[in-house]
This record gives C-alpha cells, sequence and structure tokens, in this order.
C-alpha cells in the first residue's frame, strides 16, 4: 500500500515546515526504524511542502488508520512537534491517491506559484536520495518515475511552466514597487546552490549588474569565478551588508545567516545604506525575522511572497489539470492490472507446462517436427490472448478477483498473491508476443 504524509502551503503554517524541512534527515531515519510497516520512503522537503511517500508492507484496508498513525507519531518525535498539531496541518493519501496526488506536485499545480518550474528537479532529487539511501522500493520506483514523466507531458504540452513564476522572480516583482532602477542596485547573494544561480539570472533579467556573494559554507569563490560576480569572504561580510541595497538570501544551512543584531551592526557602520530590502528565499529561514524590525528595513520572506501569489492561468492551469487526471488514472488502471499478474502468470505456466509435455511425448515416439512444435507454441500463445485480454479488461473494471477465481475453478490453480518485475515483464512480452 502506498501513503503519502503531506503537509504543505496549503495545511500548515511556514513557521511548522521550516521546522520540518530542518529535521527531514531525523524523519528519514525515523521512519526507516519501522522496517516491520514501511518497507521504504522518499521524503520530498521544498521551500513550501514536506512530505514523505511510504510504501506499506500491509494491504488490508483496515491497516490505514494504523499505518497513519505510525507515520505521525514518528514525524512527532523526530520532529519535535505536537502530533495533534501535525494531524491539523497535514494531509494523508492512500493508493491511487497518492499517485494523483504526486503527478500534481510535480506538475507545479500544487506550488504556491502554480507551475513554477523548480519542483519537478525536487521531485526527482528526491527519489535520487531514496536510492541512495537503499530506501527506493519498486512500487515507489513506479509512481515517481510516471510523476516526472507527466510533469514533463505538462510542460511540453500545456503554458503552465511559462504562465507560472518561481518564488524568487515572484519576490522581484513585488520588489519593483521598492526599487526604481535596477542597474544601480547594489546586490549581497548568500547561498552559492542551483536557487542561488536562478536567483542571479532573475536579477540579470531585470538588469542588475552589481552582485557580490557571500556563502556560510565556504563556496563563494567558485559560485563568483563560473558566474562572473564578486566573492565575499567572512571578514567582509559586515561591510557588505552595510553597502548593500538589496538582500537575496537562498542557502540552504540551518542557522539563521543574518541576525538582527548582525545587520545592526552593519546599519551602524559608516556609509551604510539608508535603506534596504530583504528577501529571504531560505527554508529553513536564513534570516532572523526579528530584522524588520529595523529601522529602514523591509523584509519579505516566503511567507510574505506567498501571500502576493498569482491567481492561476486558468486555461493553462485547466489543461494541465486534464493531463495529470489522465496520467492518475492510466496509472490507477495499470496497477489494478497487477492484481490479476499472478493468476495469468499461473495460467501460462499450467498452458505451456502441459504442451511441453506433450511435445516430450512426441518426440519421445519420433512424431514430433520443429515445424509442428513452432505451430502449436503459436496456437496455445492464441488461445491465451483473449483470456490476457479480458483479465486485464476485468481488472480496470474492479474486477480482478472474478478472473482469478475462474482460473482457480477451471484449472485448479494455485494463485501467488505477489508479481515480481521479471513476471511482470514476462507477462508483457508474451501477450505482445501472441
Amino acid at each position: 500500500m502506498l501513503l503519502c504524509f503531506s503537509s504543505s502551503h496549503r495545511t500548515a503554517e511556514f513557521d511548522l515546515l521550516e521546522r520540518l524541512e530542518r529535521h527531514a534527515p531525523a524523519v528519514t531515519a525515523a521512519l526507516a526504524e519501522h522496517s516491520e510497516l514501511v518497507s521504504g520512503s522518499v521524503v520530498l522537503a521544498t521551500c513550501n511542502r514536506f512530505e514523505a511517500y511510504l510504501d506499506i508492507d500491509e494491504p488490508l484496508p483496515a491497516a490505514r488508520a494504523v499505518s497513519t498513525e505510525v507515520v505521525i507519531d514518528a514525524v512527532s518525535a523526530a520532529a519535535g512537534i505536537d502530533a495533534d498539531v501535525l494531524r491539523a496541518s497535514s494531509a494523508v493519501y492512500y493508493d491511487d491517491a497518492v499517485a494523483e496526488h504526486l503527478f500534481s506536485v510535480s506538475s507545479g499545480l500544487e506550488s504556491v506559484v502554480v507551475g513554477e518550474g523548480e519542483i519537478a528537479g525536487q521531485v526527482r532529487r528526491a527519489l535520487q536520495a531514496a536510492r541512495k539511501a537503499g530506501t527506493a522500493t519498486r512500487d515507489l520506483e513506479r509512481v515517481f518515475q510516471v510523476a516526472s514523466r507527466t510533469a514533463r507531458g505538462v510542460k511540453n504540452q500545456t503554458g503552465i511552466m511559462t504562465a507560472g513564476r518561481s518564488m524568487v522572480r515572484l519576490a522581484l516583482e513585488l520588489a519593483e514597487s521598492r526599487i526604481t532602477d535596477w542597474t544601480q542596485v547594489r546586490v549581497l547573494l548568500v547561498g552559492t546552490g542551483k536557487y542561488a544561480g536562478a536567483s542571479l539570472a532573475a536579477l540579470r533579467e531585470h538588469g542588475v549588474t552589481d552582485v557580490r556573494v557571500y556563502s556560510p559554507t565556504g563556496r563563494a569563490a567558485k559560485f563568483a569565478l563560473s558566474h562572473d560576480v564578486t566573492a565575499v569572504e567572512a571578514e567582509g561580510l559586515l561591510d557588505e551588508l552595510a553597502g548593500a541595497d538589496l538582500l537575496v538570501t537562498c542557502s540552504a544551512v540551518t542557522d539563521h545567516v543574518v541576525t538582527r543584531d548582525l545587520l545592526a551592526e552593519a546599519l551602524g557602520l559608516p556609509g551604510a545604506a539608508e535603506r534596504r530590502l530583504v528577501i529571504d528565499l531560505g527554508l529553513p529561514r536564513n534570516v532572523e525575522p526579528a530584522v524588520a524590525e529595523l529601522t529602514g528595513v523591509e523584509l519579505l520572506d516566503l511567507e510574505t511572497i506567498s501571500i502576493h501569489a498569482p491567481v492561476e492561468e486558468l486555461n493553462a492551469a485547466a489543461d494541465a489539470r486534464e493531463l495529470v487526471d489522465a496520467a492518475a488514472a492510466e496509472f490507477a488502471a495499470r496497477t489494478s492490472e497487477q492484481a490479476v499478474t499472478p493468476a495469468l502468470v499461473a495460467l501460462r505456466s499450467h498452458v505451456f507446462g502441459v504442451l511441453d509435455a506433450e511435445i516430450a511425448r512426441a518426440r519421445s515416439r519420433g512424431d514430433s517436427s520443429e515445424q509442428t512444435e513452432a505451430a502449436l507454441r503459436h496456437l496455445a500463445g492464441v488461445l491465451l490472448h483473449t483470456p490476457s485480454v479480458r483479465a486485464r479488461e476485468l481488472a480496470r473494471q474492479g474486477d480482478a478477483q472474478a478472473f482469478i477465481d475462474a482460473a482457480s475453478a477451471l484449472f485448479g490453480l494455485e494463485v501467488d498473491d505477489v508479481p515480481t518485475t521479471r513476471t511482470l515483464r514476462a507477462v508483457d512480452d508474451e501477450s505482445a508476443a501472441s
């Protein structure tokens, strides 16, 4: 059974999301401790959501409530958040609803800024991290891979990605009312990751030319060299904070890079800019919220920016939603088909086993030829084609058990419960061949 624990900007305050993101490694480890229930996990932590996608080793519907409580308790203990608060600030999805939700997330339909492009890459990296940690199961691999294909389809076939704007672009649009001439703005960029690169690109699109970069982890020089900006070392941070008109932070560190006391000290230096805008894109926050109390300082953080997120581009969003719904329906149908795969494998094994035995007896009497054997094998495949098609049709209609019962009654077959990847592929290949 697939289960998704989701806490996002739609259900929770940003303070809670920040705490969850900060404790993401601990949550992943806590979930792994419940190996008797949780077969695998993929944790997705972004600037506006925290989600745990889980492969639960319990197919019974009655186990949903138990599994949910185990997951919530594990997250609560790892993140130090009261379980009741988590329940009130999250949503839980099961089975087919997990796929539909993930497809919507990866396509940008659940983002603060509908259609933002960063999320698809974040979903891919979450799966890669799970693979590295050894927590990605076959079912999780399947749903995440289909999610990536769905996101590409949405991007290529709709205008949702171009209609939507990233958080940094939205932040800069909000800043336009405070900045009259971007070419005269002096910017201090804190962070050197992929989001810092996107932020720098957006700044340059607005006409910014004077950019200094600081890295709390000491990577400023390398970033500056590859992006043609000026690096700031730790000993020069105070002076740069004093001189910057705009501070943009997007570092992955978990502690505040800019505190109220640090910025207050910078403001007191000779020649410090009288006013400055601070855009904090970090989660956890890179900037202590109390800096907004300082005279001449205006703070735009993720929570503030999200309030001004634009209304969905209706046509593009509707087209994207249609594609996501279709992908989710097809995923559910293919998942249902897997219920009859063990019966199909058993039926094909039975038929071809009988055929092989008869061919062996014919060979012992000298009555067989290669042409005859090939014709008989082809005939067996043809005869099995219609039952195979009908089995999948029944499964898609939610009546897989009818085929399983029929195969058992007619042929006395004992059907295994869980098909392996190899048997799934074998049935698909044989059906195509016949």
